[in-house]
């Protein structure tokens, strides 16, 4: 598939004192610039992340009225329920908090919704679990901020809310007796883009803080935190990236039996970075709630057992092995639809119905049919006799706005701009089919249908050096808006020994000039090998160290290829070769 090379800018003038006071790389103070630092200081505590840069939580809306209402269930020995969402931002939340809360509070239950009967978010049947259990206080964890009518349903049976969420609010807020959103309107906390764990974190940190206790309780919860903040897929800057760099040296220490089973099933080896969260552990925890019932990660994330914890960890990985084939099988029978049918040849989304597809496995389904056909695409299955789905987008295309367009033959839907839920009458599939396609045609540009790749920097091979790579990954942990970095080199030509590998992926091997000979890898871009061979060509690659065998040594994973073509255009400017 073509794809567009997008040369991100950077400040002149900024790179230039960044430079002049770091004594760097120019490289690396453009990646600086483009991440928002500007000054010496800034650069300081980017790369040095610290407990002391976190902001002070009661800073945060109603924190204040939070830390008393929880103080109070406390001395009053009131029955604290806590309510957290079914995937892994709600489920180390609920961990987060209990593993906490239970050495200074022994009366204290949590719950987890059903996905399929309950839905997301506050439900009333975790409302009558409460009251049926004599609680009073719930703590609702990322949900909550659009449960009006259940939190108003929780308070005439004397129950009090505190939600901590991270979605953004809509209308009025929900009568609780506080409620943690940095994206309220109201609130003046400086970092908006917390995770629901992170928001969790934030309520504790308050509480730590109020009652003069260690500081070092607060390190031993990060674990729980950088798995919500590398699976919730929210920015890796700011507060986030403070959290999720010690949540990375906590989770690597991690003394939770819960977690190194999960780690050991994952066959992932320390030390663990953020894609061996993303798809390690992070889908071994979500496959709980996707298949089965999400309270079973949250025993886990809690378990003391070695064994217990070991059979749990067993079974959440069977779970997502099931997930993978229902996955799999999704996907297989969608990709053969959209061959088989000529319809799709002219149109500019996909929408697929099959009623045996498994409810908990659309989304992802639809995010690899993103991948294959980069068009809005919306996957649905039949549930309780409705048609439902989920929708994922490409860059650049609302589909939450796209899909209101056609809400006059939904029942309901929900999202934001990259993904969305929606429920349909399943006779009227095919009429939104045809209004959907219609609101896309209409609204997407072009080149929106194009993929295209970000290039941070362009580069010369002769200035990737052990001292370069050293600084390099000290930009990690890497995440939205913190990307790994994709740099561009013009030229490089192919040795005579690139292959062609199983799987169409490339084995490359290059040279500039009188620079080393570099070994890169190109997965899926096996098209490529009859115009390389022997030839010059451009690559944009990120740089990754391989370990094979016990040795160490840098390669470049080749992310698109470029041949036949005229010069990258001017802006493609080499830095200068000085470090």
């Amino acid at each position: 598939m073509k794809k567009r090379w997008n040369l991100l800018s950077s400040d002149p003038a900024i790179v230039q004192h960044l430079q002049d006071v770091l004594k760097i790389h120019p490289v690396f103070c453009q990646l600086l610039a483009q991440r928002g630092v500007s000054n010496f200081e800034e650069a300081r505590q980017f790369f040095r992340p610290s407990l002391e840069q976190l902001h002070d939580p009661f800073l945060m809306q109603d924190m204040d009225k939070a830390i008393n209402r929880l103080t109070n269930a406390i001395h009053q020995n009131e029955k604290v329920l806590l309510f957290g969402d079914y995937d892994v931002d709600g489920t180390t939340s609920v961990a987060l908090m209990f593993s906490f809360l239970k050495k200074y509070h022994k009366n204290l239950d949590y719950y987890i919704p059903d996905r399929y009967k309950e839905g997301y978010g506050v439900s009333i049947a975790g409302i009558d679990y409460a009251q049926q259990n004599g609680v009073t206080l719930i703590i609702a964890m990322d949900c909550g901020i659009k449960a009006n009518e259940k939190v108003k349903y929780a308070k005439e049976k004397g129950i009090d809310f505190i939600i901590c969420d991270h979605h953004l609010p809509e209308g009025e807020l929900p009568p609780a007796v506080a409620v943690l959103d940095p994206k309220r309107e109201d609130c003046k906390y400086p970092y908006k883009e917390l995770s629901g764990c992170g928001i969790t974190f934030k309520l504790v940190q308050a509480f730590v803080e109020q009652n003069n206790l260690e500081h070092t309780q607060l390190l031993e919860l990060l674990d729980l935190v950088v798995i919500s903040i590398a699976c919730d897929i929210v920015p890796m800057l700011g507060e986030n990236r403070t959290l999720a760099f010690l949540g990375l040296q906590q989770l690597n220490e991690t003394k939770r039996v819960g977690l190194l089973s999960l780690i050991e099933m994952s066959k992932r080896q320390l030390p663990l970075n953020i894609n061996d969260i993303v798809f390690g552990i992070g889908p071994m925890i979500n496959a709980a709630g996707r298949l089965a019932d999400a309270r079973q990660a949250v025993e886990l994330l809690l378990s003391k057992n070695e064994m217990v914890a070991k059979e749990n960890a067993q079974k959440l990985y069977q779970r997502n092995q099931r997930r993978k084939e229902f996955d799999q099988q999704i996907v297989q029978e969608a990709k053969m639809l959209i061959d088989k049918n000529v319809y799709f040849n002219d149109q500019k989304s996909i929408v697929l119905f099959q009623p045996h597809w498994h409810k908990g496995i659309v989304g992802i389904a639809a995010a690899r049919i993103v991948e294959a056909h980069h068009r809005p695409t919306i996957i649905l299955t039949e549930s309780n006799g409705l048609a439902v789905g989920s929708a994922r987008s490409v860059r650049g295309f609302n589909i939450h706005d796209a899909i209101k367009k056609c809400e006059s033959v939904l029942l309901n839907f929900g999202g934001h701009a990259h993904a969305a839920g929606l429920s349909l009458e399943v006779e009227q599939v095919y009429s939104f089919r045809e209004k959907f396609e219609e609101v896309v045609r209409e609204t997407i540009k072009e080149k929106t249908l194009i993929p295209e790749i970000d290039i941070t920097a362009a580069l010369e091979l002769k200035n990737i050096t052990p001292q370069f790579w050293n600084i390099l990954k000290q930009f990690a942990p890497f995440g939205p808006q913190n990307r790994n970095p994709v740099f561009a080199t013009k030229n490089v030509k192919d040795t005579g020994f690139s292959r062609l590998l199983k799987g169409n992926h490339l084995k490359l091997s290059m040279q500039k000039e009188a620079s080393n000979i570099w070994n890169g890898i190109a997965f899926g871009l096996g098209d490529f090998f009859p115009d390389i061979q022997n030839q010059s060509f451009h690559i944009c690659y990120t740089i990754n160290e391989n370990n094979w065998n016990g040795k160490k040594d840098l390669q470049l994973n080749v992310k698109d290829i470029k041949t036949r073509l005229p010069k990258l255009r001017e802006s493609f400017s080499f830095p200068s070769d000085k470090i």
